[in-house]
């Protein structure tokens, strides 16, 4: 299949043009796809239409953590995964990114991670919220680091996100059946 004009946009961002070349050509069958070969030329094609960013986060001078900051703070919309050499630590727990993926990577795992961030752009905030906080929490555990005081907060938060989701979700089944006994009783008054 070949990407449309309503194809997503996916960026990609490495230092090693070897690695954005690659990941270019496992995914422009099915994506739009930018790349960038430094952070400071990611910042430069930042726009409101990338739909999903993948950012190396060790690179000269501008570092993809410091994309992923200004990514937020333009308030782009993009889902944005850390696909790096770089082993997480707890130190992520700040990063607001959707996914965090290791390197090196095989090609079913960049199409999944793209599949992935894509279906969660449809998520509420909250759900976005969780699933990002879930990734974070895989991520430590992975490197071994779940023995620490920022990886019980992330279990925290996700405790407390999963809390308001369960809260909202009585609401509106609270609501939806006040609607259906309202109807219904419409219904027999109409009799």
């Amino acid at each position: 299949m070949a990407p449309t004009e309503s194809s997503p946009t996916v960026l990609i961002v490495d230092d090693e043009t070897d690695l954005t070349t690659l990941y270019a050509a496992w995914l422009e069958s099915e994506y739009d796809v930018v790349t960038a070969t430094s952070g400071a030329e990611a910042l430069a094609t930042l726009d409101g239409g990338i739909d999903v960013a993948l950012l190396d986060r060790r690179m000269p001078e501008t570092s993809g953590d410091e994309v992923l900051a200004e990514i937020r703070r333009r308030d782009i919309g993009a889902q944005v995964a850390m696909l790096t050499a770089v082993e997480p630590d707890a130190n992520i727990t700040e990063m607001q990114f959707d996914d965090y993926v290791t390197k090196p990577v095989e090609r079913q795992e960049v199409h999944a991670t793209v599949e992935v961030l894509l279906e969660r752009r449809t998520y509420d905030r909250h759900s976005r919220r969780f699933f990002s906080l879930a990734s974070k929490k895989a991520a430590l555990e992975s490197a071994n680091e779940h023995d620490t005081d920022e990886y019980d907060e992330i279990v925290d938060r996700m405790g407390e996100i999963r809390d308001e989701m369960d809260d909202t979700l009585e609401t509106l089944t609270a609501k939806q059946a006040f609607t259906q006994l309202d109807a219904g009783i419409g219904v027999e008054t109409d009799r």
